[in-house]
């Protein structure tokens, strides 16, 4: 057993082929991951490195069948194949949970994205929040996270004004706050152009999304005691 995984938790994927049934435990989190597209390394994931008949009774199919099914005996390359192509049996609570998980990361990357156009500010979580609510959207629980922004954009276009769209941001630090900061400016977006000034300061010109203004400026301010410059330029 995976002791990252409390197997109290574990949500059963089956899949019926060749004349079997192939279930596997796994923790629900991989579900969102893989649903996203990201890969993801299973074996963390599962609750029990073991392909089952039946997982309640603890049942297995014989290695041919596995073979046959899958031609493979890779776990990992299994349990992929199984949540791909077959049925994710999860509980109410489970369901409950990854919906919500699902719905904060669309507003978080929406809200660090897109912008208001009349103001080009960004729009605060909690107004993304309250009009996704509004509108009685639901998240689904299969659909990707890019395919999921593109819904509840289409949603949020005529209640709110907002689009996507990328900020240049002018930054000044003094040397001694470069190294501490520089990694987070990378981080946030590109930076397209830095130099070093006669008196010791470092200016960048950063390309970062729309709604990370606020945020950006926030942690340089925070790491810098306030000593930072950040300007939006477009």
């Amino acid at each position: 057993m995976n002791p990252m995984v409390d197997l109290d938790d574990a949500i059963i994927a089956r899949l019926e082929s060749h004349g079997e049934t192939f279930e596997v435990l796994l923790d629900p989190k991989a579900l969102d991951l893989l649903r996203q597209g990201k890969k993801v390394d299973m074996i963390k994931y599962l609750a029990v490195e073991d392909v089952f008949t039946n997982a309640g009774k603890g049942t297995h199919p014989s290695a041919e069948k596995i073979e046959e099914a899958f031609g493979t005996d890779d776990i990992s390359a299994i349990t992929s194949s199984i949540i791909e192509k077959g049925d994710v049996q999860v509980t109410a609570a489970q369901r409950k949970d990854i919906l919500e998980n699902k719905m904060k990361q669309v507003i978080t990357y929406i809200s660090t994205n897109a912008i208001d156009p009349q103001t080009k500010l960004p729009h605060p979580p909690m107004r993304i929040k309250l009009a996704l609510e509004g509108s009685k959207y639901h998240v689904d629980l299969f659909r990707p996270l890019d395919k999921e922004v593109e819904m509840a954009m289409k949603v949020l276009r005529p209640i709110l004004p907002i689009r996507f769209e990328k900020s240049k941001v002018a930054v000044k630090l003094e040397g001694t706050d470069y190294s501490r900061c520089y990694n987070d400016l990378a981080e946030a977006g590109t930076i397209q152009k830095e130099e070093w000034t006669d008196d010791g300061h470092w200016i960048g010109i950063i390309e970062i999304p729309g709604g990370a203004l606020t945020e950006v400026t926030h942690k340089l301010k925070q790491k810098t005691k306030g000593s930072a410059s950040v300007k939006l330029i477009s």
